[in-house]
């Protein structure tokens, strides 16, 4: 281990520790702190699992996080929590495994564009059924879970995002990924299962993102279509991890903690004006920062990473999946 992945293996673990901390020293603004900062940073590291090393830019983020979220709203009285737990990760792990059998065939502005209707679909399909079947447009949320269970948790999904992310970079499929990524042609014809290795990533982190979906559900009492498949979500997931630069494993996170503090601050003094606001923070990003914080420390500090030659410029990310 070189010095350099050391002291981020050490910042990674201050950073979860200190979260986990939160509820035991913090008040109740820095608890939900807390879970803005570890929600933010497991959704945008779950969407660069997949679309940081093929540049598959997906919008979908919020149609599994509803999943998961809803799953909790429809049998989270009825079954014990850890089976919540794991029927919500299944439900987003089917769902995109279906959906990736047809869609990631699609490349560059129509997958942008299927994903973002996917995520609009599923949010009317579940309004439909709440108003037709269920007699009420939303539901409530009634369980025994406090904020401090859910920081507690969602600093273990945190952490098992981050673990799977640093295996899937050493791993065969990982390499088939970042061939995709570089060009998906040649990576075919040195025989990738290009398919496989894109439709698995997929959705296992859509799993990821309903997971989160289900763990933060309790935080709401009420829970309708418009708040567990709020579009604003998906776009603030990809700002972020584009913001610290998707194609490094810490790169997101160098994207959640200022921008969850500035979405905070436009959200309490310009709630009238956020969308606006969330745009322009989007134009500044991709023509300020385009390869991200993470590529620009690398690039003033004249260390390349060590799986590129020192000539070689990062690679920029295709439009393309969550």
């Amino acid at each position: 281990m070189t010095l350099r992945q050391l002291l981020l293996l050490t910042a990674g673990v201050g950073l979860l520790a200190a979260a986990a901390l939160t509820p035991l020293i913090g008040s109740g603004y820095a608890m939900s702190m807390a879970i803005n900062l570890l929600m933010f940073t497991a959704l945008a590291t779950a969407w660069a699992l997949f679309s940081g090393p093929t540049g598959y830019i997906s919008l979908a983020t919020v149609a599994f996080f509803g999943i998961g979220a809803y799953t909790v709203a429809v049998v989270g009285e009825a079954l014990p929590w850890g089976l919540v737990l794991a029927l919500a990760a299944g439900l987003g792990f089917l769902v995109a495994l279906v959906v990736g059998l047809s869609t990631l065939r699609l490349r560059g502005v129509y997958f942008v564009i299927f994903t973002f209707g996917l995520a609009e679909l599923i949010r009317q399909l579940v309004t439909w059924y709440e108003a037709n079947h269920a007699g009420s447009v939303g539901r409530f949320v009634f369980l025994d879970i406090s904020q401090a269970q859910i920081v507690w948790q969602l600093t273990a999904v945190t952490a098992v995002v981050f673990l799977l992310g640093a295996l899937l970079q050493r791993s065969r499929l990982g390499l088939t990924l970042r061939m995709i990524g570089d060009d998906e042609t040649v990576a075919l014809h040195c025989g990738a299962n290009t398919t496989a290795a894109k439709l698995l990533a997929f959705s296992l982190s859509a799993a990821l993102m309903a997971l989160v979906g289900a763990i933060v559900a309790p935080r709401w009492t009420y829970l309708d279509p418009t708040i567990a498949f709020n579009p604003v979500v998906s776009f603030q997931v990809l700002i972020m991890a584009l913001l610290g630069g998707a194609g490094r494993l810490y790169g997101p996170l160098l994207g959640v903690i200022p921008l969850v503090l500035l979405f905070e601050y436009l959200s309490a003094h310009f709630p009238n004006h956020f969308s606006i606001l969330l745009g322009v923070t989007f134009l500044a990003i991709v023509y300020l920062v385009p390869n991200g914080v993470a590529g620009l420390a690398e690039r003033y500090l004249g260390r390349p990473r060590p799986s590129q030659p020192a000539a070689a410029a990062p690679a920029q990310p295709k439009e393309g999946t969550s």
